[in-house]
């Protein structure tokens, strides 16, 4: 081991052992899980929004009672309001988990994990 570079272990040498380090998670930037949560939650909502359009233009095809065009609205509709809601949605609940992990992890210290 080198004195220079203090995380260089002895045992990363060995191809058999691989060196372990604990940390501890302490802090999360809220706008960037916002962020993440409102793309991941958008994805899902575009999914969801494309099989809600698809039933409800089986359904006019199907000859449902009702106004067609309605449902033509709402079916197509349902392709870019979901995504957007979810999205939103997704992105206020990152920020909100986000803060309340931090203050949690100022009261206990955080997760801690290790890395390989």
């Amino acid at each position: 081991m080198s004195a220079g570079n203090p995380y260089e272990s002895s045992l990363a040498a060995s191809p058999v052992t691989a060196a372990r380090r604990t940390m501890t998670l302490k802090q999360i930037d809220a706008i960037s899980v916002g962020r993440m949560l409102g793309v991941f939650y958008g994805i899902i909502g575009l999914l969801f929004g494309a099989f809600v359009s698809l039933f409800a233009l089986v359904g006019i095809a199907a000859g449902g009672e009702g106004n067609a065009l309605v449902g033509v609205i709402f079916g197509i509709g349902a392709v870019v309001i979901i995504p957007v809601l979810y999205g939103l949605g997704g992105f206020i609940g990152g920020i909100i988990a986000a803060v309340l992990y931090n203050a949690c992890a100022s009261l206990v210290g955080g997760i801690k994990f290790e890395l390989e």
